[in-house]
């Protein structure tokens, strides 16, 4: 960085909230993958396109489907390419997380076995989603404060 302003549109930087997102989105594009892979979704031979008939789990855990991992990965794309500005980042993450919100509050609210469970989720995916919500926003909000001040310095 130097003194006359910030790096974050230079090749080759990234401030701390690009970072996050192109970890979250890597992440969720590996989730995606994995999701297609035997021995590491359970029960693959029960991997249906959408809907709580799917029986295949991620690590044996995380109900997934088709669709599921489908998202999973778009989503992934999505914070890999949004990574690359830092406003586009913080509104990756923070939409983001508002979205794993919403998913974790109509988790709460669906059952597990209703036509409703299009994705198909199950309890550990809704709490997982909680989780991922929460952090989700917290990155966004605590990793972007600072970035319109890049290239000063603050004494306490």
């Amino acid at each position: 960085m130097t003194a006359s302003g910030s790096y974050a549109g230079r090749t080759g930087h990234r401030t701390n909230v690009q970072t996050a997102a192109l970890v979250i989105g890597a992440v969720f594009a590996l989730v995606g993958i994995l999701g297609f892979i035997p021995g590491i979704t359970s029960n693959y031979s029960a991997l249906g396109f959408a809907g709580a008939g799917s029986q295949a789990a991620l690590l044996g855990i995380f109900q997934v489907s088709v669709l599921h991992n489908i998202v999973h990965l778009l989503f992934g794309a999505a914070g890999i390419a949004m990574s690359r500005n830092p406003a586009q980042s913080r509104n990756y993450l923070i939409g983001g997380g508002v979205v794993y919100l919403v998913l974790w509050l109509y988790g709460l609210i669906t059952d597990d076995r209703s036509s409703a469970n299009f994705v198909p989720m199950n309890s550990a995916d809704d709490w997982l989603h909680f989780v991922l919500g929460v952090a989700m926003i917290l990155l966004g909000v605590v990793l972007s404060r600072n970035a319109g001040r890049t290239g000063t310095t603050h004494t306490v």
